[in-house]
């Protein structure tokens, strides 16, 4: 369930508060399959599944870094919702990193902590500590800092 709050102007409350974590999102072969043809990226560790589980050091095929990144979309409508925002966009992203692989077959989720709340013409610009965690590893797969904009 989202942390849900009325007004864009109270999102300056949740500065320094941790969100409830996002549902598990399945990590299958056919997703990564769309995911690879919809960005030309059909890179062997990614799609060809037997020589994957022959020849890759992950001991099969991997998610791509980039669809792991895409889900933190989907993700963050599950931790954070505003009833009176206008609009909000995906402003961008301060930095990330994928410190280790997606196999799949695996589940993601998402954690997430507001760091920075900023006034913005028309609105409310926030920056997340989003982390991305994954059955199959002990550490995050994805750590970014997405900034989000919300309009009244």
């Amino acid at each position: 369930m989202p942390t849900t709050i009325d007004k864009v102007d109270d999102l300056h409350q949740l500065l320094g508060q941790k969100l409830e974590d996002s549902d598990w999102f399945d990590i299958t072969q056919d997703r990564v399959n769309i995911f690879a043809e919809a960005t030309d990226d059909r890179q062997w560790i990614h799609v060809d599944v037997d020589r994957a589980n022959n020849e890759s050091p992950y001991g099969g095929p991997i998610a791509h870094g980039y669809l792991t990144l895409s889900l933190l979309s989907a993700m963050f409508l599950q931790v954070l919702h505003v009833r009176q925002a206008s609009m909000a966009i995906n402003y961008g992203l301060n930095k990330v990193r994928f410190p280790a692989s997606v196999p799949v077959g695996s589940k993601v989720r998402l954690s997430a902590e507001v760091t920075a709340v900023e006034d913005i013409a028309d609105g409310v610009q926030i920056i997340l500590r989003a982390t991305v965690h994954c059955t199959a590893s002990q550490k995050p797969v994805c750590v970014a800092e997405p900034v989000y904009r919300f309009y009244r």
